[in-house]
């Protein structure tokens, strides 16, 4: 990961800036630059990718043009040759360096000609204003607001706008800013034309376009390496990837030492694919100690991705610890394309299709979050495959008819893609699915509501509760986690639109806590 910030105007002090910027210093520790454009200032925190020379350092300039990118911009080769023709010449092998031609060959029209995940600022020298965008998922983040002076900020994490801004607001995906306006140029989630394919060519189309999209996310400069929880989703990246490397890849999970459900799973897919595996193990008192780091460096008070994130944090932090792995792929976005447990319980084709348009929406507040957040903090870069750009498009197309659970397991379509190929035994490629926070142990979450429980009265949790307008708290365990979530991040809960929660308006689905293992189909997943 980078870290990216831009003040764009004149109203700009150096001083602030340099206070919010440094916050994130760890998305980027390799190196860091602020540069004044003349009507504002844009700095960069560098994690060294692709292109590791110093000539990759950003902000780039062409001419009177500034750019800052935090991403990742697959295929670029092929459009720096393509721009190479038209005359541009290039210092670096940064993919990004390639941003500001781009923009000076085709405007705004550039976001979506790229095939990446990124967030990106640019400044115009020659009409002095600043352009801004965003992937079409949100897998790179983005924030903004406005000072006192009507200047609009962005930044990488909204931890660098605390104290300069009124509203800290999550900058929309597949949205570019322009003369004061957010203009959408990709809805990743509209149907242009729904695809019929029969289910064989589905699940070919499937497993080819997954296969492509993790493929093109081990080209790094610096070595990758993978998570591995031994549920689906992270199990096909890990066995995909081992196809395409040359070499052993490495392998990693987590989980609580006595009853952590997918240890087991994660070193049996290690075994079967070949890979360096390493298991890492967190304690009671690990998972206490680390709730405050967790929320503080997220950014939210949403009960599942703050359980979810315990675990990812560690392992992480264990990464960057003892190994030199830079990069690393993960199984985000695969539950809001096919289904979690909830999905089951649509009641129609077309309540699963717009459920899953209004989850991929909002995954940059949720899972992708989630991901970014607790990788970068650990000066680490994420890839998500399950997020490529073509297969999101294609998935989302899938008549959803074929989507619905008729099959007697979930995400039939994914695991059928793949059967009988040799990617996964067959107990993993059809084993049910674990929610990831009870995945490293049922008694991590009995944990935290434990604890939560020993924070409030029954009396003190009623009053507390109705100190908050937006997304009230509703248990002890999720007033503990706004009021932390508060001291560092005060009036800034609507970065957050809600919970997240299964749909509440379908039967089966109005309960209170957010973990599948509620859920009267939850059955084998626990074990």
């Amino acid at each position: 990961m980078c870290s990216i910030m831009g003040y764009c105007g004149g109203s700009a002090t150096y001083l602030a800036f340099k206070k919010g910027f440094q916050q994130t210093l760890s998305r980027g520790p390799d190196d860091s630059r602020i540069v004044d454009t003349g009507n504002g200032l844009l700095g960069f925190h560098r994690l060294s990718i692709m292109g590791l020379t110093p000539s990759g350092m950003q902000p780039f300039q062409l001419g009177k043009n500034y750019a800052v990118c935090n991403g990742e911009i697959y295929g670029f080769q092929q459009l720096r040759d393509r721009l190479q023709k038209k005359g541009y010449t290039f210092q670096s092998d940064s993919d990004c360096e390639i941003l500001l031609p781009i923009y000076q060959e085709y405007g705004v029209g550039m976001f979506a000609l790229l095939d990446a995940e990124f967030a990106c600022i640019l400044y115009d020298g020659s009409t002095k204003s600043y352009i801004a965008a965003r992937d079409p998922i949100g897998i790179r983040p983005l924030y903004y607001g406005y000072d006192q002076a009507g200047t609009i900020l962005f930044a990488s994490e909204p931890k660098n706008l605390v104290g300069l801004t009124h509203a800290i607001m999550p900058f929309p995906p597949g949205h570019y800013y322009k003369d004061g306006k957010f203009i959408c140029y990709c809805d990743i989630t509209k149907v242009d034309q729904v695809c019929k394919d029969d289910l064989e060519t589905v699940c070919c189309q499937i497993r080819n376009r997954l296969v492509a999209g993790v493929k093109k996310r081990l080209v790094a400069d610096a070595k990758v390496g993978f998570l591995l929880s031994g549920g689906l989703d992270s199990s096909l990246v890990c066995a995909i990837a081992a196809k395409q490397s040359k070499g052993p890849i490495e392998t990693f999970a987590i989980g609580m030492q006595q009853d952590a459900i997918d240890l087991k799973y994660a070193k049996q897919v290690a075994d079967y694919i070949g890979s360096h595996h390493t298991e890492v193990y967190m304690t009671p008192e690990d998972v206490i100690s680390a709730l405050e780091t967790v929320i503080q460096i997220l950014g939210t008070f949403d009960i599942t991705t703050i359980r979810a994130s315990i675990g990812m944090y560690l392992v992480c932090n264990y990464i960057h610890k003892y190994t030199d792995i830079r990069v690393l792929l993960t199984g985000e976005i695969s539950d809001e394309l096919f289904g979690y447990k909830y999905t089951d319980f649509a009641p129609s084709a077309q309540a699963f299709q717009e459920e899953s348009q209004k989850r991929v929406r909002e995954l940059h507040m949720y899972d992708v979050l989630r991901a970014d957040r607790c990788i970068s903090v650990n000066s680490l870069e994420a890839r998500v495959p399950f997020g490529d750009l073509d297969f999101v498009k294609y998935v989302m197309s899938i008549d959803p008819e074929k989507k619905l659970n008729k099959y007697g397991k979930g995400k039939y379509l994914l695991r059928h893609g793949f059967e009988g190929l040799g990617y996964l035994p067959d107990d993993i490629l059809w084993r049910e699915k674990a929610a990831f926070s009870d995945a490293v142990g049922h008694s991590m979450v009995d944990y935290l509501k434990e604890y939560a429980e020993t924070c409030y009265t029954d009396e003190e949790f009623k009053i507390r509760c109705q100190k908050y307008d937006h997304a009230r708290p509703f248990t002890k365990e999720s007033l503990l986690y706004r009021e932390i979530f508060e001291k560092y991040y005060p009036g800034q809960s609507r970065m957050i639109s809600d919970f997240w929660m299964p749909n509440r308006a379908w039967e089966g689905c109005d309960v209170d806590d957010p973990s599948a293992r509620v859920l009267s189909n939850y059955g084998a997943s626990g074990q």
